[in-house]
């Protein structure tokens, strides 16, 4: 099996923005030969992408196939084959057969329902691609005796959730994750400067209404990383709100964060 250049496509199926991390097709400890298997992660820190792609001392990255943020939104991080589970008490599980999926956690902290129905919703779509049954969706503790992610998460009951997920009934809770999630997101305003403006930069790339030419000067990660809303970032959310046929005032609220996060 080679590289599998068809992961963000896989992704994008779940709903949820997806962030392609430049270069993540040619990135991997080689090709990925198998995939019997997925093994669903916490990374035991926060805003840790840079962990699951560079490695951490004593272990290179990539780490894992996947890291999901808090807010949902997916980063493929690598094609390739990721150092995320050895040694394995499961034959399906190794990391030449099994990919893997970081999640934003410091190994504390509550989980957000949105990202918890990302999770489940990208271990379906990925047991979809490769042909998998829900059961071979593993927490990192079920298929490694020293590890304890995904802390507090009960792997019967989400398990169940990706089966029902693969039968196509609908998923719980009843409200979409949009509503889910813009509900606890600020409203953002020119001069802002947080780790919301980085959610919102992200969206916006996601929906595709992000020019190359903006980035191309620092690069898509270094800008998607900027956390100041600066007039450069306005006139782009403005251009978005005129698109969509919103209130072109650059303010990020309510509407605007369902139109970035919505995928219709």
């Amino acid at each position: 099996m080679p590289y599998l250049t068809q992961l963000a496509e896989v992704a994008r199926r779940t709903g949820f923005p997806v962030v392609e991390v430049p270069g993540w097709k040619a990135q991997g400890h080689g090709p990925q030969s198998a995939v019997r298997g997925v093994v669903a992660h916490h990374t035991a820190g926060r805003d840790d992408m840079h962990v699951v792609r560079d490695g951490r001392p004593g272990l290179d990255g990539p780490l894992s196939q996947f890291w999901l943020r808090r807010d949902g939104t997916i980063f493929v991080v690598a094609a390739g084959r990721c150092w995320h589970n050895a040694p394995s008490t499961s034959a399906n599980h190794t990391n030449s057969n099994a990919l893997g999926i970081e999640a934003e956690n410091n190994g504390k902290e509550p989980w957000p329902a949105v990202q918890l129905d990302s999770y489940k919703r990208l271990c379906a779509e990925l047991c979809r691609e490769f042909g998998l049954s829900a059961s071979r969706v593993k927490g990192h503790k079920e298929v490694n005796t020293q590890k304890p992610d995904p802390h507090s998460v009960n792997m019967d009951d989400f398990r169940a959730d990706v089966a029902t997920l693969l039968r196509g009934e609908p998923a719980k809770p009843a409200t979409s994750w949009t509503e889910d999630l813009v509900k606890d997101l600020p409203l953002l305003r020119p001069g802002a400067d947080n780790y919301d403006v980085k959610t919102a930069r992200g969206a916006l790339n996601a929906r595709g209404y992000l020019p190359e030419a903006v980035y191309a000067a620092v690069g898509l990660q270094e800008w998607l990383e900027r956390t100041k809303y600066d007039d450069e970032f306005a006139g782009l959310i403005r251009g978005f709100q005129r698109l969509r046929k919103l209130d072109d005032d650059a303010l990020i609220g309510r509407d605007t964060w369902t139109a970035l996060l919505r995928v219709s």
